[in-house]
């Protein structure tokens, strides 16, 4: 239970950083003065880099913990875990792509607009609730 405890404490972690990292892109991208520029990069950059990649790494690796120690056995053959586990890995992409997206704008090019953010804000939110019944429901 200890090892289930900590992969969502992780879990949490990481998605905590990809709600508010798209946030903070939509700010960015209203800015216009180069101080506050500044600013979202640093916190951009603490974010992904500091909370959201450990918080992801951590969880990966506490989740195929628990996947290889009990749950493979049990659940290999089951329809919901092998979705999960692509969700996941759909998951991890948005992860990749808000790292691109964070570099485009410390280097002077992000071409998208605030609205754009406002929409790709709302993409971990549909991953999360689908995770969520998939691991606790398992319908199927």
């Amino acid at each position: 239970m200890w090892l289930k405890a900590f992969h969502l404490i992780t879990m949490v972690t990481w998605f905590a950083g990809l709600f508010y990292l798209p946030r903070l892109f939509v700010y960015h991208a209203m800015s216009d003065d180069k101080t506050s520029h500044e600013r979202f990069l640093i916190m951009e950059r603490k974010l992904y880099y500091g909370i959201m990649t450990p918080g992801m790494i951590l969880t990966l690796v506490l989740g195929g913990w628990m996947l290889v120690d009990y749950a493979w056995a049990i659940y290999a053959s089951s329809g919901w875990l092998h979705t999960k586990l692509l969700l996941l890995a759909l998951l991890v992409g948005y992860h990749i792509q808000c790292g691109r997206w964070l570099a485009d704008f410390k280097n002077d090019r992000n071409n998208r607009s605030h609205i754009y953010y406002r929409w790709v804000n709302e993409i971990p939110v549909i991953f999360l609730i689908a995770i969520i019944i998939l691991a606790t429901v398992k319908p199927f």
